[in-house]
């Protein structure tokens, strides 16, 4: 097993890398402090659409919110990673269509995961959208986290997104990436909790790594955010 300590702004990150023979590259998370952990539960937040409608409006505005989430997570992943965290981060929450300064913002956080990190969060995606019970594993954790306070509004919208994934191919790839990045944060938060709490590394948890779908099949911000060029 090798062991990398990755150094951020002159000092030791917030993790520890290990490549171990058998299970592949490992990222062991250090504590994290309780005002970054506390933007976790923040990232699940979104307004998943609770009834289908017409078509072509729910795919898109589902399209839309997953590039928002799978944004957000990324900038937030960025920082428990080790990212300098910006002293306002008002603009990650609004769910309004990202565009203009504030897409910059987004991309340009998302941009700061280091690698082995952003290898978590492909490694999830690819898996994700390998496995045919895709649609039973995704719709009801994006929902169930996004409402975790009304449980009748998640089942409406685990529902909804679960007819979207079998619906709409296209739209696949783009709720397994929201998927993906949420998980990997509520999953890193989970192990820095372990090791604050027992003293000891606790990995990220990660499903195994699946291939990667045809770039044709991709919207170009998935192959941008994920670094898939």
């Amino acid at each position: 097993m090798v062991t990398r300590l990755t150094r951020s702004g002159g000092g030791l990150s917030a993790y520890t890398v290990r490549d171990d023979p058998l299970l592949g590259t490992r990222v062991y998370p250090r504590p994290v402090p309780a005002g970054l952990a506390g933007l976790a539960p923040r990232v699940h937040r979104a307004d998943w659409p609770v009834w289908l409608g017409p078509a072509p409006r729910t795919s898109r505005d589902v399209l839309e919110l997953c590039r928002l989430q799978t944004a957000r997570g990324l900038a937030v992943l960025g920082w428990l990673a080790g990212a300098d965290v910006p002293d306002d981060v008002g603009w990650l929450w609004p769910g309004c269509r990202l565009s203009g300064a504030r897409q910059q913002l987004m991309y340009g956080a998302a941009a700061a995961v280091p690698g082995p990190v952003l290898g978590l969060v492909v490694a999830n995606w690819t898996w994700v959208l390998d496995t045919r019970l895709a649609g039973q594993v995704t719709a009801p954790y994006l929902a169930g986290t996004a409402y975790p306070d009304d449980g009748f509004t998640a089942a409406q919208a685990t529902v909804t997104l679960m007819r979207v994934w079998e619906r709409h191919q296209a739209a696949r790839p783009a709720l397994g990436a929201a998927w993906a990045v949420a998980r990997t944060v509520a999953d890193w938060c989970k192990a820095a909790e372990l090791h604050a709490a027992h003293g000891h590394e606790a990995p990220v948890f990660t499903y195994p790594r699946g291939p990667l779908p045809p770039p044709g099949d991709l919207r170009p911000w998935i192959t941008r955010l994920l670094r898939l060029s």
